[in-house]
């Protein structure tokens, strides 16, 4: 049986698609975007299981606690004993 003949387009030109510099940074930053902060607390109020309440582990600059969240205004979320969390201030926000 024969093979079939594939046609090789010739090569007449130089090909400069290697990379000649490469930087890496190391630094790791936990700063997240307020944007996405804002996006993850509005999934978990819109989120199904969310009725009254959700618990949540909030992670601040200093430290990261366990709280129930029934509310949110522009800066503040507001928990279940009458605490302010500002927004600005929450590094990162997950729903237990």
């Amino acid at each position: 049986m024969e093979k079939p003949r594939v046609y090789a387009n010739p090569i007449n030109k130089k090909i400069e698609n290697v990379q000649d510099l490469f930087r890496s940074d190391n630094t790791v930053s936990n700063k997240k975007n307020p944007v996405d902060i804002n996006k993850k607390i509005n999934e978990i109020f819109a989120s199904r299981n969310h009725v009254y309440k959700s618990k949540v582990r909030i992670s601040l600059k200093d430290k990261t606690f366990d709280a129930e969240i029934v509310g949110k205004t522009n800066l503040n979320l507001l928990t279940i004993d009458g605490k302010l969390i500002s927004i600005p201030d929450i590094v990162d926000i997950e729903k237990i």
